[in-house]
């Protein structure tokens, strides 16, 4: 594909709605966030596209995921759109009471800070519900309540200790998940149990406190393995070792060593596979004739397919397989996704400026909340923020005056 990411794409179709139209069913609601890195912030990027004003609270020096390097370097941008940005210093009593008159001012409370942080500024819980009973505050932690509730938790770690790593590699070699699946995961569960909340507020008229964690979201998406050990009795093998319950389901590498992934997960598929490759020989083996025959004789039909199959290239395949309705999957890179027709045409890409580092004021391609609200994809209303981008009118809109601002401003409690 081309390095040029910010190249122009095909416009989404005429049809689809304009992602300004969307609905905003959040819109009059502000959120209050106390985040950085990617939990908490992901939590206010789902409440912010839905509409809410989200208000990300930042040191004077700025969120630290704005001077990431390698992986980390597009978690801000990625997970700060449609923020506001103001950066108070908390250490000094006067910006810690100017984050408690605006989290006195929110609908939602956010944080992702280790337990008891927040309470040496008023900004715990309990403080802030005892002037607001109506609150909803949502805390993302390593740990809910309980014996680990004090370690220090990260994606990767909870992924080694939760069975995630285990699965994902080989025998042998636990290897962490391609991108920070419980850092969003659990923002995203954040972002529910808030919404929950809401709802119940709107029936009782009193807020409540929300907790989301990275270990337990990660024990989540290892039930379904758990309950496999707990019917069958037997220990799940790491998915490449897996006993797979479909013969044909794999990657497979095809002409000028292309690879592509090939699926027949069902004997009228295993059929349609054998039609459109010419395989008819296959489909007459009677030992090959139904799922679980394939499944016994997988490593000698495996040995067989890659054989023929190495002599069709991966973009032949594709078209075979897309015209007969099987499943397939090219082999992507991510910046591959920058070309990918499908989210080029549907809009499921968006411009968006970046706000830091040498690119800043570039404007690049972001991927979009991966649902639709009467038909219309949840578009980028604010860039992601500059550092304290709206710390004047939000002051502002608190009741300070002109002088008490530039006061703070120049004794560094806020910038």
């Amino acid at each position: 594909m081309s390095n040029n990411v910010t190249a122009t794409a095909p416009q989404p179709s005429a049809d689809l709605p304009n992602p300004a139209s969307a609905p905003q069913p959040l819109a009059g609601l502000r959120v209050v966030e106390f985040t950085h890195m990617v939990m908490g912030p992901t939590c206010g990027m789902v409440l912010a596209d839905l509409g809410a004003e989200v208000v990300k609270v930042e040191p004077i020096d700025g969120e630290g995921t704005r001077r990431l390097l390698g992986a980390g370097a597009g978690f801000f941008p990625m997970f700060n759109r449609n923020k506001k940005s103001i950066a108070i210093d908390l250490r000094q009593p006067d910006g810690a009471a100017v984050a408690r008159r605006l989290a006195a001012s929110a609908d939602v409370v956010a944080e992702n800070f280790k337990p008891g942080a927040l309470h040496k500024y008023g900004l715990d819980y309990a403080t802030l519900a005892a002037l607001n009973d109506r609150l909803i505050y949502v805390s993302h932690k390593g740990f809910l309540p309980g014996p680990y509730e004090h370690r220090t938790a990260l994606d990767e770690v909870v992924q080694m200790m939760g069975g995630l790593a285990y699965m994902t590699g080989r025998p042998g070699d636990p290897l962490r998940a391609g991108t920070s699946v419980n850092d969003i995961m659990g923002g995203l569960f954040g972002a529910i149990g808030a919404m929950g909340a809401l709802i119940q507020r709107g029936i009782s008229g009193r807020g409540m406190e929300v907790q989301s964690a990275l270990f337990e979201n990660n024990v989540f998406l290892m039930g379904q393995h758990m309950l496999q050990y707990a019917m069958t009795g037997r220990h799940p093998q790491p998915m490449p070792a897996r006993d797979n319950p479909w013969a044909v389901y794999d990657v497979f590498t095809v002409k000028d060593g292309e690879q592509i992934f090939l699926a027949a997960v069902s004997d009228a598929q295993w059929q349609t596979f054998c039609t459109v490759l010419g395989f008819d020989d296959l489909h007459a083996d009677a030992s090959l004739a139904t799922n679980n025959d394939r499944v016994r004789a997988r490593p000698r039909l495996l040995a067989t397919l890659r054989e023929r199959l190495a002599a069709f290239g991966a973009a032949e395949l594709a078209a075979r397989f897309e015209q007969a309705g099987l499943p397939f999957a090219p082999i992507r890179k991510p910046e591959d996704l920058y070309d990918d027709p499908h989210l080029r045409a549907t809009g499921g890409l968006a411009d968006m400026v970046l706000p830091d580092g040498d690119k800043a004021g570039q404007t690049v391609k972001t991927t979009l909340f991966p649902v639709t609200l009467a038909g219309a994809r949840l578009g980028v209303r604010l860039q992601p923020p500059r550092l304290g981008e709206h710390t004047q009118a939000l002051l502002a809109g608190l009741g300070y005056g002109p002088a008490e601002i530039d006061d703070f401003r120049n004794r560094a409690v806020v910038a």
